[in-house]
């Protein structure tokens, strides 16, 4: 067992004083090695002193590139998708208004007059919120005009929090859904519309829908719960009307 030795001590016997030797010998040896680390490693920083300096450059200038593309790219970019899409979307709320509204559809998607429409927004503007919303629009069109499998394309490459886009976007894939006849898939989404947001508009609307084609698929239960929650939660919804018809039939069906 090593023992402490006071400050001072002289070695006495051989022993001891092979100890103390091999004792400075080790220490000098560590101290030795730690001298050549820090030696190797200063050398290393002089050596390749430049790429150090190189890489840190690198680094700042990703940075300042970054900021400055936000600021004098991005910026300005979303403003002129923004401004380029105002033609396009009166040419979509002209045509939700029923004024010639399939040739207005096509024209709020393939621009007129010169001006854009939302496929070009799309195009053009990739990564901006205007392009983000202009599949929405576009999504929107293309379900009015029948085409169901651009509507879905577009409308799930829409993202919102917004409490009424979210759902209504969700809702409009799983309606693209049931007009191809593909319940299954129109059902998860009419889930996933209902789950987007609560409302007084979207969630009694979209939970009749569910309602619906879960009783086709012969989900009764699934169905029935689907109704009674607008029975109980929106008893003042235009769907609550005719509720108690359908919680009939999904009781007798069950």
């Amino acid at each position: 067992m090593a023992t402490y030795k006071k400050r001072g001590y002289k070695p006495k016997t051989k022993k001891e004083k092979e100890e103390v030797a091999e004792e400075n010998s080790t220490t000098a040896e560590v101290f030795n090695t730690l001298d050549e680390s820090a030696s190797k490693t200063e050398e290393w920083v002089v050596k390749n002193q430049k790429y150090i300096i190189g890489v840190i450059g690198a680094i700042a200038l990703l940075v300042l590139a970054y900021m400055a593309y936000d600021k004098f790219v991005a910026e300005p970019k979303g403003k002129d998708a923004m401004n380029e899409m105002y033609t396009a979307k009166k040419y979509f709320d002209d045509a939700a208004s029923g004024v010639a509204s399939d040739s207005l559809y096509k024209m709020a998607l393939n621009g007129g007059d010169g001006k854009y429409g939302m496929l070009d927004i799309i195009n053009e503007y990739g990564g901006t919120p205007a392009a983000n919303l202009a599949n929405y629009y576009a999504g929107m069109a293309y379900l009015n005009i029948k085409d169901y499998e651009n509507a879905i394309s577009h409308l799930s490459d829409f993202s919102s929090d917004d409490v009424m886009l979210n759902p209504i976007s969700k809702g409009a894939i799983a309606d693209a859904f049931v007009q191809l006849e593909q319940p299954e898939e129109a059902l998860d989404y009419y889930e996933k519309a209902i789950d987007a947001s609560v409302n007084q508009f979207t969630t009694p609307l979209y939970l009749m829908r569910a309602a619906r084609v879960a009783m086709d698929l012969n989900e009764n239960a699934k169905a029935l719960e689907y109704l009674n929650r607008i029975k109980s939660e929106f008893p003042s919804s235009t769907e609550a009307s005719t509720v108690d018809v359908l919680i009939g039939k999904a009781e007798a069906s069950l």
